[in-house]
């Protein structure tokens, strides 16, 4: 048990940091959580961004300093520092799995930062923010996915798969039907697909030519961020 102890007091150190030393931690955790957190707000990709979670990432970053410091060369606070925790349940649900990746982020850096290894502190940040905003720049690990979910009606004498097919091949860059579903008494077919239309593809010209594949019937074109053609 006395092995466990002093290996614990060398982690968490022996001399207490001074004032001037305090204030500068503080200042370089701000900083770099300021910078995490500006990274989180250019990387973010979904629909519920939150000021209050960003802000919350630098109040964590920085509080995290405060209690390494605070604990570092006093083994009694330490042990009461880590029961307090353990009571602690934080209930926010998370929009996405990498929100967790930045609180662990924004935690890390000031627990650096607190046990005084500025340096490295400094580089680690540089270094997980450029891979962000890298991972973020090429898309990486993007599943492929639809652009525009259409519909379209056709009478039940048209070839469907003949008559979208050289449409399909000019326009979209990949296309899945999804689903054939009968409408009007069995009288049409409606047809669902999910579609990644090419770079540059002018949205009129594809209905114009699937108007003219199926006959002048229905067309609905949705796309994913909500435009609406039909």
């Amino acid at each position: 048990m006395e092995q466990i102890l002093e290996a614990f007091k060398e982690t968490i150190g022996q001399d207490s940091p001074t004032a001037v030393e305090v204030v500068w931690a503080m200042a370089l955790s701000l900083v770099l959580n300021l910078v995490i957190g500006t990274v989180y707000k250019a990387t973010y990709r979904g629909t519920r961004y939150s000021q209050d979670y960003v802000q919350t990432l630098v109040i964590m970053g920085m509080i995290t300093t405060i209690l390494i410091m605070v604990v570092s060369g006093n083994l009694g606070i330490a042990f009461g520092m880590f029961a307090a925790f353990s009571v602690i349940r934080f209930r926010r649900n998370l929009g996405q799995a990498r929100d967790l990746g930045f609180v662990l982020f924004a935690m890390a850096t000031g627990m650096v930062v607190g046990a005084r290894f500025y340096s490295m502190a400094i580089l680690t940040t540089v270094i997980v923010t450029t891979t962000i905003a890298l991972l973020t720049r090429f898309n990486a690990y993007a599943p492929r996915r639809a652009s525009h979910q259409m519909r379209v009606r056709v009478t039940n004498e048209i070839n469907y798969d003949d008559a979208f097919a050289p449409v399909f091949a000019e326009f979209t860059e990949w296309h899945e039907l999804n689903t054939v579903e009968t409408v009007q008494a069995g009288m049409m077919t409606e047809l669902r697909y999910g579609i990644h239309l090419k770079q540059g593809v002018k949205l009129h010209q594809f209905v114009e030519r699937l108007q003219m594949a199926n006959g002048n019937n229905r067309v609905l074109i949705t796309s994913k961020e909500g435009d609406l053609y039909s």
